[in-house]
């Protein structure tokens, strides 16, 4: 997640309503999105809506409002989300900074909420009772800069990106204790281990179906790439690749939130919208939400996409 600064133009686009559309690229996209398909506004009055997760268990959808330090909750039917929990991600006592709630979340084996805290700079997880337990907060006993998203692979080891753009001042932070943005595995030990180190902004991470393949997004201006890295069998990654490059694409925001379908389609927020990628990294096509987006995740069997874009929950069919 990251701080944007908006031209006069988006923010004109913005105020006057953008209008969401899908572009379709390939005739490969038919077969991803139906022809007919629109984007749906599910619900809006967000100031940034991240992280969401579909928990099939309770039919709702859980999603991060970062600024307002907030977890909301919509149901099919519903015309407004309500409030799952507050604090998410900043339990402190002073004003801490803009960016202090939770961001990526997901369900564990055990369906377990398991949150990415900026605020407090950490992975927690919401036990069964309602309570809170930290799963992992450092980084060989220096803490993390804000963990941003996580997947879990289906063994229960958890992969997450911790960018700076959850402290106060970003990576000009004076109590900041590392000084780079890391790519990170933990398992149930709680001991994070250190997967990729020279990524300047780190942020969504996903996985291939087979689990061969960890993805990275990167939101860098100057380097707005999506990174693949192949995983190897004793835990460790080979030598990462760009996978596809955002550089020159016209449209609001760059590489965010990534999830990647049972086929391999990946589903990455980017410039524009939403890309939708091959599994070779071709792209074909892109859902146009006028603004910038920060996340997605599949609804029940695959079926839709939710999709956080700014200050609204949106959703797209798909086959």
């Amino acid at each position: 997640m990251k701080r944007h600064f908006f031209t006069l133009s988006l923010l004109l686009m913005v105020r006057l309503g953008a209008r969401e559309s899908i572009e379709r690229l390939d005739p490969q996209l038919d077969a991803i999105v139906a022809a007919d398909a629109v984007v749906e506004t599910l619900c809006t009055g967000f100031q940034w809506s991240e992280g969401p997760v579909w928990e099939e268990k309770e039919q709702r959808l859980l999603f991060s409002d970062v600024p307002r330090n907030t977890i909301y909750e919509w149901r099919e039917g519903m015309k407004e989300a309500v409030v799952f929990m507050k604090p998410s991600g900043y339990t402190g006592v002073a004003v801490y900074g803009r960016e202090g709630g939770s961001n990526g979340l997901a369900f564990d084996a055990k369906g377990q909420l398991v949150l990415c805290e900026h605020g407090d700079r950490r992975l927690s997880y919401l036990t069964p009772m309602g309570g809170k337990r930290t799963l992992t907060d450092h980084y060989q006993g220096k803490r993390f800069n804000s963990p941003n998203d996580l997947v879990i692979a289906q063994n229960g080891t958890i992969y997450f990106t911790d960018p700076p753009y959850g402290l106060p001042s970003k990576d000009q932070e004076t109590f900041r204790e590392l000084d780079f943005h890391g790519v990170y595995r933990v398992g149930a030990d709680g001991i994070a281990v250190l997967l990729v180190s020279d990524l300047d902004r780190p942020n969504g991470v996903a996985l291939s179906p087979d689990e061969s393949i960890l993805y990275v997004a990167q939101s860098h201006a100057p380097k707005p790439v999506i990174m693949a890295y192949p995983l190897q069998g004793d835990g460790k990654i080979g030598e990462g690749k760009v996978f596809f490059d955002t550089k020159g694409m016209k449209g609001p925001g760059s590489p965010d939130g990534i999830k990647v379908n049972a086929q391999g389609i990946v589903f990455s927020t980017g410039p524009g919208g939403v890309l939708i990628l091959s599994p070779q990294g071709k792209l074909l096509g892109r859902i146009l939400c006028g603004r910038p987006t920060a996340n997605v995740a599949f609804g029940p069997k695959q079926k839709s996409l939710f999709i956080t874009s700014q200050d609204r929950l949106l959703r797209v069919a798909l086959r």
